[in-house]
């Protein structure tokens, strides 16, 4: 049965993150170097993107690359950036065939010389597209953001540029990294993990969290329908009560 017949397009998440899991045991799994299992992964990226934009999703953000990734075999960082300068020079045609626009998130400077300047061209070429907004997360981690956000918020607040008083949700929101995009409805983990990872934890304060055993490069259309029919299952409430948001 095709499961998008089955999925209202009146109740999608307005924005989906997904946490790309499982490259490296892919490709284990099949005697392969892990190098083979992030190439591999970038095939389920484009599927995924297509999917989304076509379903109607507007918001699409991908962990691609973490600041504890930078931990990693030196060998296995070289292969990871090379496949993101790779990707994004073979994926401008689909994101300019499907009306998307590129974004990334995270501290951008550490990455390769070679990749930022593949990125910011990526990301000025696709800047006046509407139909969705692809968000990179590249040498990201949730708690360096929010760290930053308050190093600048206490600045401005010693430079009497904001008052101590006015700090809330939308001022810190201001200062994340996230700044234009809003809070994720649902969040997708593949390959068996039940952990987020240091992967925007303010902004899935009220998210619904889907896990799911298969591997990213094993991740297809099918299986992004299946997380979306869950999240349209659930009540969200928000703190209220059942009675209360019907």
């Amino acid at each position: 049965m095709d499961l998008l017949n089955t999925i209202d397009t009146t109740n999608l998440p307005k924005h989906l993150a997904i946490i790309m899991d499982g490259n490296g045991r892919w490709a284990k799994q099949k005697g392969l170097l892990r190098a083979f299992g992030h190439e591999s992964g970038t095939k389920s990226v484009k599927k995924i993107i297509e999917a989304s934009a076509k379903l109607g999703i507007e918001y699409l953000t991908l962990y691609a690359f973490s600041t504890e990734n930078w931990n990693r075999p030196k060998l296995e960082v070289e292969t990871l950036m090379r496949v993101l300068i790779n990707s994004l020079k073979k994926e401008l045609i689909t994101l300019q065939k499907n009306n998307i626009k590129l974004n990334a998130i995270g501290n951008l400077e550490k990455l390769p010389k070679s990749a930022q300047k593949e990125l910011l061209d990526v990301i000025n070429k696709t800047k006046d597209n509407t139909q969705m907004t692809l968000t990179l997360a590249l040498s990201y981690g949730s708690r360096e953001e929010l760290v930053s956000a308050i190093k600048n918020i206490c600045s401005k607040v010693k430079n009497n540029i904001i008052s101590i008083d006015t700090i809330d949700d939308s001022i810190i929101n201001e200062h994340l990294y996230t700044q234009n995009l809003p809070d994720v409805d649902l969040l997708i983990r593949t390959s068996g993990e039940h952990r987020i990872s240091n992967f925007l934890l303010w902004q899935i304060a009220y998210a619904e969290l889907y896990f799911t055993d298969i591997l990213w490069p094993d991740f297809k259309e099918q299986d992004l329908y299946e997380a979306i029919i869950s999240y349209q299952k659930r009540e969200r409430r928000f703190g209220k009560t059942s009675e209360q948001i019907k």
